[in-house]
């Protein structure tokens, strides 16, 4: 069974009474221990795809199926439950409460299964020992570096023994060394414990490093390493040379493509963002922990995911 699989897949918002897709018929499937990176410019909907594929959003066309279950057939504590069951979510800003110590940040996803305070210290300080973390069990956030805040937010990822690892630009806060040193670890648990990871990056370089490669642009897959021949948007094979002035470059020996900017699809704010990429970051610890702030997702607008303004919450409850 695959861990994901979306068929035809749409997000369609509404801003001042303008309908703007940000996804048009996207179509993938994630199995089990798969290693994908998502790139394309900004705006071809790629985080608007992760927040859907993560249980973040629901889609408004097109099936979606996460873990076996379809997303359009279950309600708000469902989708949380699935969430915290299925997903872990890695991210640029690491969404570490900043006052609480390493290991009580990685056992917070267990709170909202009700596991007991001591089976989640256990657990937690297992996953942090995974990543190198062993010794800093107690540190706080601002007692650590970079690098180590971001082993922290993998452990917490992780420690709900998901099927599908989310990341969303997670060394785009790093140095070059600590960033190669934190795709490593991801690459490490992908092969040795089977998680499927998904990463969305701007970084070719990252990108080049994965077995799979789906390209975005304008809210469709323009190109996909998994299929012999990839479509463009216009549905025509990446063989046709009439196409090549709108289709990436071919890859050649491994590396990643290069990509021609193209206009947005996605919605902007004042700020610069769309709802694939709310203010504070994607998801945040909301995300993280599998839960959403009020209001519900799937109601025509995107929520404010990630704002950080609310305190982060779990799944396992009411998404509302």
């Amino acid at each position: 069974m695959p861990a994901i699989e979306a068929v035809d897949v749409s997000r369609t918002y509404q801003l001042d009474g303008v309908s703007v897709e940000a996804l048009r018929g996207v179509s993938l499937t994630v199995q089990q221990g798969d290693y994908v990176a998502l790139v394309g410019p900004s705006g071809s909907g790629k985080s608007t795809l992760m927040h859907l594929l993560g249980g973040l959003d629901r889609p408004t066309g097109g099936r979606l199926v996460i873990g076996g279950r379809d997303v359009s057939a279950l309600s708000p504590p469902e989708m949380a439950t699935l969430r915290n069951e299925t997903i872990g979510f890695v991210f640029q800003a690491f969404h570490l409460l900043p006052r609480t110590s390493a290991v009580e940040n990685v056992a917070l996803p267990l709170v909202y299964r009700g596991v007991p305070a001591r089976q989640r210290r256990e657990r937690a300080a297992a996953v942090l020992g995974r990543v190198g973390l062993g010794h800093r069990l107690d540190h706080r956030p601002n007692q650590m570096s970079g690098g180590e805040q971001q082993r922290v937010a993998i452990a917490r990822a992780l420690v709900t023994e998901p099927t599908v690892l989310l990341a969303d630009e997670p060394t785009g806060n790093l140095d070059s060394v600590t960033g190669a040193a934190v795709l490593e670890l991801l690459e490490r648990l992908n092969a040795e414990s089977g998680v499927a990871l998904v990463m969305v990056t701007h970084d070719q370089e990252v990108a080049a490093r994965a077995r799979r490669r789906i390209t975005m642009r304008d809210g469709v897959v323009v190109a996909d390493s998994a299929s012999d021949s990839p479509t463009t948007a216009a549905g025509t094979s990446d063989d046709d040379p009439a196409d090549a002035h709108d289709r990436p470059l071919a890859v050649d020996q491994g590396r990643p493509a290069t990509l021609v900017p193209a206009p947005s699809a996605e919605p902007r704010f004042a700020s610069g963002r769309g709802p694939g990429h709310p203010p504070g970051g994607s998801g945040g610890a909301a995300g993280a922990t599998g839960r959403l702030p009020h209001p519900p997702v799937g109601t025509g607008t995107h929520p404010p995911v990630g704002t950080g303004t609310h305190p982060p919450v779990g799944s396992g409850g009411n998404d509302s």
